[in-house]
């Protein structure tokens, strides 16, 4: 294991050894680790009692974090050429369709969230290669396929993130920057924290939530108590 800077060794010992801290606790105590010389953002990590493997156990949803996540979300709007107005209007980053089609075929992927049409989704398809791996693949259920572009754009840049469990059951999410406040920070984790027990499936036996971790880029992970809900 690489040694440990001296920065690094006195972040380490504020952190009390086999605490589990509360979200408020553990907001305070990363701001006060984090020794970044930029902006670092902060992330959630939560393992859950479900096995990702089976459909009825697959948690994803959305969640609007009411301080924002921080970050200068580049959002494109592929869409007809009579939503393009209303997406620009909405602050989408890249509008237009069938040059950001050919643009994306010849691997260009430089934006967070892509939003479309319904009737645009079938030009998708074909391009799921590229989309699908980098997690910007249009979605229905996450609200990124609709006819209201320009309420979809406004969400997405006003902080509204979507999650997925990944195949070993956590959900990572980046819930907003190491310069927010200690309140910011854990009125954005609870927020995530309280969609997610609504978003529990009835497959899912046992303990739910086994564990929390919250972290910045930069910081050795906290603890908080799983019993959340």
């Amino acid at each position: 294991m690489a040694r440990l800077t001296r920065k690094q060794k006195e972040a380490v010992a504020k952190i009390e050894k086999g605490r589990l801290y509360s979200v408020d606790e553990a907001s305070a105590l990363i701001k006060e680790i984090t020794n970044a010389k930029f902006d670092a953002s902060v992330d959630l990590a939560v393992r859950l009692g479900v096995d990702p493997r089976k459909a009825n156990q697959m948690v994803r949803g959305v969640v609007s974090l009411p301080h924002g996540t921080g970050k200068d979300v580049k959002v494109l709007a592929l869409v007809t050429p009579d939503k393009e107005a209303e997406a620009k209007e909405a602050g989408a980053d890249y509008v237009g369709l069938d040059e950001y089609l050919d643009k994306i075929k010849g691997g260009w992927t430089d934006v967070d969230v892509i939003i479309t049409m319904p009737s645009v989704m079938g030009k998708l398809g074909p391009l799921g290669r590229v989309l699908g791996p980098r997690g910007l693949m249009p979605n229905p259920k996450t609200g990124t396929v609709t006819m209201d572009v320009a309420k979809a754009v406004g969400e997405v840049k006003a902080g509204k993130i979507d999650f997925k469990v990944d195949k070993t059951g956590i959900v990572h999410a980046a819930i907003g920057k190491a310069s927010f406040s200690a309140d910011k920070i854990a009125g954005n984790a609870q927020e995530l924290l309280t969609t997610l027990m609504k978003l529990k499936p009835t497959a899912s036996k046992g303990t739910y939530v086994k564990s929390i971790f919250m972290s910045s880029t930069m910081s050795p992970s906290v603890a908080i108590d799983p019993k959340i809900g």
